[in-house]
């Protein structure tokens, strides 16, 4: 049974920062590809970050390049989300997801496994 984990979001000041991580079990974690979308009530799940199965290849939203970082380990079976100078617009629930595709893919369609999400809320 797959699982994807999330875990590190909270509350954070405007320029904060906070580091989201998504434990994966049941799967061949290094063969994945691993994303983070985010979600507000009343709109479309967004992407926000991927990462290939080896690390090598990244993709970012636009409205999060520069700010995020996403890294992996497969190790660990753990995906990583940095962000750093946080906006109000960067709230959401951030949730997991390893994609079955195989390629770093920025659609929800494309990710077959998805975590319970977690809270991300930054204060102005």
């Amino acid at each position: 049974q797959v699982q994807l984990v999330e875990s590190g979001g909270g509350l954070v000041q405007a320029g904060g920062s906070l580091r989201l991580s998504c434990a994966a079990s049941g799967l061949t974690f290094r063969s994945y590809v691993m994303g983070w979308f985010r979600q507000v009530p009343g709109k479309e799940r967004e992407f926000v970050a991927a990462i290939s199965w080896s690390g090598s290849s990244t993709r970012y939203a636009d409205s999060v390049k520069g700010r995020f970082t996403i890294s992996r380990d497969n190790a660990k079976n753990t995906v990583y989300l940095q962000m750093n100078s946080l906006r109000p617009e960067d709230t959401a629930v951030y949730y997991c997801a390893a994609s079955t595709l195989g390629v770093v893919t920025t659609t929800p369609l494309g990710y077959g496994y998805w975590g319970q999400g977690t809270q991300v809320t930054v204060s102005s």
